[in-house]
């Protein structure tokens, strides 16, 4: 069975918590950080993942330039597990270690374009690998079939946890199980459902 992670991304903002409330058989809340500068959208801040009052674990996907003036604001946050992208930083070792020093979680995001060779020496440094199914930037997009032997390539040589992110829903969601992912990130097949509770369980039984 996978476990399901939500983005708020795809959520009624004007009704935030109670949108989250719904989605409590999840296994975490996942937050997507945008700067207008790493990838197009604004999205919002380290007071959004503070306020929201939840039961489970708090995921911060940091889509943003430099996330190291970021992470311990939203360590102070709540966070626990931080995702960073590959393509984001020249620090991200040091930004690795400083992470696990806070005792948080750190996953290591990679854009569809990227190839995973950039990868292989994190294997062994960071909890989990983010495949970004769709570009990333905007909840709702198509999901990017290429990507399945991407998923496949690091299931074969390493037993890290591999979380997909873009394009989720029953389908897409199995096919990306089958091909060796374990954590499914989805926003709009949940939100975008009449019963987000069944929706997130449906995802959970892959």
């Amino acid at each position: 069975m996978a476990k399901v992670g939500v983005t708020i991304l795809d959520a009624d903002f004007g009704n935030l918590q109670a949108e989250v409330d719904k989605v409590e058989n999840a296994d975490f809340i996942h937050f997507d950080i945008m700067d207008g500068h790493f990838v197009d959208n604004l999205s919002f801040g380290p007071h959004v993942v503070e306020c929201i009052k939840t039961k489970l674990k708090k995921v911060v996907h940091l889509m943003v330039e430099q996330p190291e003036r970021y992470v311990e604001r939203f360590i102070a946050a709540g966070a626990d597990e931080i995702i960073l992208h590959l393509e984001s930083t020249e620090m991200l070792d040091e930004l690795i270690d400083k992470i696990h020093k806070k005792k948080v979680k750190v996953g290591l995001a990679i854009n569809p374009e990227t190839k995973i060779h950039w990868l292989r020496y994190y294997f062994d440094k960071v909890e989990r690998i983010l495949v970004m199914t769709v570009e990333p930037g905007l909840g709702g997009q198509p999901f990017m079939y290429e990507m399945l032997d991407k998923i496949t390539e690091i299931r074969d040589e390493s037993r890290i946890s591999i979380a997909v992110d873009g394009g989720m829903d029953e389908k897409t969601a199995k096919m990306c199980v089958l091909a060796g992912a374990d954590v499914i990130v989805s926003g709009s097949f949940v939100f975008g459902s009449p019963d987000t509770h069944k929706a997130v369980e449906v995802l959970k039984k892959l």
